[in-house]
């Protein structure tokens, strides 16, 4: 595949946007992981191309992977000791880490259901729009997995060795929605400690099947401080916008239709209920309200 082919839709295509300040929903947590469903179904359906931010205040988002740790309520103990809410989001991979400084963003893209888009597409349109936004600093960042970061992966951006993003993806019918959290500013040493000490209080030492990463705090960073550059949530969100609209994308706000919150009321239901499975009596209540 090409570089014209791959950054098709990072220019010339008009994208909805959906953001956290404009949902109707009362609850602010789980909210946001069905809403992706609902969006997904949405975006499948009627072919549309979505621009989905949704940034949290003090969550520890964890995989279902991290469900498998063999002291897995220990584990949890460690993210109360920090006074940190967490959920278990629907998806693989493992614990990443949400707060004020962190911008959690999506590109949910149609695909052609004769002509399935590949994952590694997928990932390539967000590292190329990522690296687009940093172009005017002089920086571009490189995809590899950084192996003692938290949530490691292939498509992990770093800048100078040092990891600052992560990329994962899900798809529903003829629906992908690619999602990065970026760490923009704020203390990356402190949420590398806890979520080192999440895994090293859920294993004991102990070997498993899994593969739970050994973190080290020394290999992630914020973009702030890679760039040299002081850097909001807000400032890398209008970063973004502006980016797609100097590639000619248009962008209009998006609509939370009747068909949107009806997936979404059940898209939610099954998050509270997916919860309520893995966590038991160590769910947190106020975030499944």
């Amino acid at each position: 595949m090409t570089t014209t082919e791959k950054k098709d839709f990072l220019s010339n295509h008009s994208y909805e946007l959906y953001e956290a300040t404009t949902m109707p929903f009362p609850n602010k947590t789980i909210s946001h992981f069905a809403l992706t469903d609902s969006l997904l179904h949405y975006a499948g359906k009627h072919q549309k191309n979505i621009v989905h931010f949704w940034p949290t205040i003090n969550l520890v988002i964890l995989g279902m992977m991290d469900t498998k740790l063999p002291y897995f309520k220990d584990a949890l103990a460690v993210l109360k000791g920090y006074g940190q809410p967490y959920i278990v989001r629907n998806s693989g991979g493992l614990a990443v880490v949400g707060d004020e400084g962190v911008l959690n963003f999506s590109l949910i893209l149609p695909e052609d259901p004769q002509q399935k888009m590949a994952i590694n597409t997928g990932y390539e349109y967000m590292m190329q729009l990522i690296n687009d936004v940093l172009k005017p600093f002089g920086k571009k960042s490189l995809a590899y997995e950084i192996k003692n970061s938290y949530c490691p992966g292939d498509y992990d951006l770093s800048i100078d060795g040092k990891k600052f993003a992560g990329i994962s993806q899900r798809r529903l019918k003829n629906g992908v929605a690619i999602m990065i959290y970026i760490s923009v500013n704020g203390n990356q040493t402190k949420r590398a400690e806890m979520i080192r000490d999440f895994y090293q209080a859920g294993l004991k030492g102990e070997t498993v099947k899994w593969h739970f990463p050994s973190v080290d705090p020394a290999v992630m960073a914020t973009l702030e401080y890679l760039l040299g550059v002081s850097l909001t949530v807000d400032e890398m969100k209008n970063l973004i916008l502006r980016t797609l609209l100097q590639n000619n994308c248009s962008i209009v706000a998006g609509e939370y239709s009747s068909e949107i919150i009806a997936d979404y009321n059940v898209g939610f239901e099954k998050m509270i209920h997916r919860n309520q499975q893995m966590l038991g009596n160590s769910i947190d209540k106020e975030l499944s309200e």
